[in-house]
């Protein structure tokens, strides 16, 4: 008996190593798989054609239109494998979550390539993988959530009125598919709880009735979001969150747990310095082909389904910069305060690309919140910006590097003769019309944060737009965004 014990721990350790260096391995060579037509977010259907094409026109691959959106744009399903476990993958079910689109496309040029052989082998002859990429190409077209009707695709599994939710269902009752992988994207706000870590990757084992009931389909989602995460820590430690799991009777993921599937839902935050999400895209690459890989060889069931409770859950207390401490004066009296920053992103006609719009979120005792960028301002008084009186005419960067600038003088808002027809700036201070009348300056929620700081009465910070901007540095050497064009 305590010969066969050691062999099954002999034979777990061994699946373990391997999975491991499998991990490893397809971390370290993931740039020669990654898709290089789609390096941007803001990915639009007739981008991801010609990809789908050419894997309709290779022969490892069966590649099927299973449907339209409401505007015509066609639907595919692209499958491989032979084997006896049917794993069915969807992403961009909202149109601007499209982080899992492109590792999608990732994991496809993987799956026809000729290395990892034998690991491909097991995968494929064990599992029969289905993707759906992009099942909402209106809502990505103009960059939303929500399709042409203008509804919440994940929000219509019982009435059915999308044409994208009646191929999502239809597509999961053919396959009778034994797993779903449900891909989005989520705010970059939300943390891990208790901590300052953006929840980079967050997980959820949906539940299929008010009761958070766990059956055999739930439990083995569980098991191998753990496995998920164990990967996932290995590269953002900390990182990782688990959505709530409150049940949603809309909802897709609930109601594809309640038909039968083992729903793993994945949700791509934030992560420090990674606009474009590229960074998390291959974190989505590697966790679900490592997921594919346990799925194949069984080897998940032996996870202990405890260890999904002790991923912390999502919370949401992050800013992209918080000020902690900062002296504000307001009639006569000086007052300590911490100040919370969002960047807002605005699509620029198009939707190709888009532009910072900052708002001043929360101010007041900020303690139980955290920053991407903190900023530890004790000492330091907020000074508000002044108007340059001048027309201004250049747009070099040497004016607003020199020291003794308008700009390191303390002024935020300057008119010029000719405003691009374009509403931002890349350089440090708003331009504004003759015409436009800068508000009052005050430190409420809702106002765009531009100000000035200083600390024994010299100038040493702006911050312009959100950005906190070090007057001691060039401009070009730090994080800044833009400003703003005012009319």
């Amino acid at each position: 008996m305590l010969t066969r014990i050691l062999l099954l721990l002999l034979a777990i350790t061994t699946l373990s190593s391997n999975a491991q260096d499998l991990t490893s391995n397809l971390y370290e060579t993931y740039a020669t798989y990654k898709e290089p037509s789609l390096n941007k977010r803001r990915i639009k259907h007739h981008q991801i054609q010609p990809l789908i094409q050419n894997f309709q026109a290779n022969p490892k691959f069966h590649v099927k239109k299973v449907g339209e959106s409401i505007e015509g744009r066609g639907l595919h399903l692209i499958s491989i494998g032979s084997g006896s476990i049917n794993v069915f993958l969807w992403s961009q079910m909202h149109g601007n979550e499209p982080t899992a689109t492109q590792a999608i496309f990732d994991i496809l040029n993987f799956l026809d390539a000729p290395e990892f052989e034998e690991e491909k082998q097991e995968i494929l002859s064990n599992l029969t993988l289905h993707f759906l990429p992009m099942l909402n190409p209106d809502g990505a077209e103009v960059f939303q959530r929500r399709n042409t009707l203008g509804i919440d695709i994940n929000r219509d599994a019982l009435r059915l009125q999308s044409p994208e939710g009646r191929t999502l269902k239809r597509v999961r009752d053919s396959l009778e598919a034994d797993f779903g992988f449900n891909l989005h994207d989520q705010s970059t706000y939300y943390n891990a709880e208790l901590t300052d870590k953006p929840a980079t990757i967050s997980y959820l084992a949906t539940a299929f009735n008010y009761e958070k009931d766990i059956n055999e389909i739930r439990s083995n989602a569980m098991k191998v979001i753990v496995y998920m995460n164990n990967i996932i820590q290995k590269y953002a430690p900390g990182q990782v969150g688990r959505y709530s799991d409150d049940f949603e009777p809309r909802a897709f993921g609930d109601n594809i747990a309640k038909w039968g599937t083992s729903l793993i839902l994945i949700e791509s935050g934030g992560y420090a310095n990674d606009r474009e999400k590229q960074e998390i895209r291959k974190l989505n690459y590697v966790s679900i082909l490592s997921a594919l890989y346990t799925i194949a060889k069984d080897s998940y069931k032996n996870i202990p389904i405890e260890d999904y409770e002790k991923i912390p859950r999502n919370d949401r207390k992050l800013f992209d910069l918080k000020i902690e401490n900062v002296t504000y004066e307001l009639l006569g009296k000086d007052y300590i305060l911490d100040l919370g920053i969002h960047r807002q992103e605005v699509d620029l006609e198009g939707h190709n690309h888009f532009y910072y719009k900052s708002s001043l979120v929360d101010q007041g005792d900020l303690s139980t919140y955290f920053g991407y960028e903190t900023f530890d301002a004790s000492g330091y008084k907020v000074v508000a910006p002044k108007i340059y009186p001048r027309s201004m005419n250049t747009n070099t960067r040497a004016l607003w590097n020199a020291e003794g600038s308008p700009f390191k003088s303390g002024y935020g808002y300057f008119k010029t003769d000719f405003l691009p027809p374009i509403p931002y700036s890349e350089l440090p201070g708003h331009f504004i019309s003759d015409t436009y009348t800068v508000p009052d300056f005050i430190l409420k929620p809702g106002v765009n944060p531009t100000f000035f700081l200083e600390k024994g009465g010299v100038l040493t910070h702006a911050v312009i737009n959100g950005f906190l901007i070090d007057l001691s540095k060039p401009i070009e050497d730090q994080n800044f965004g833009n400003a703003l064009i005012l009319r």
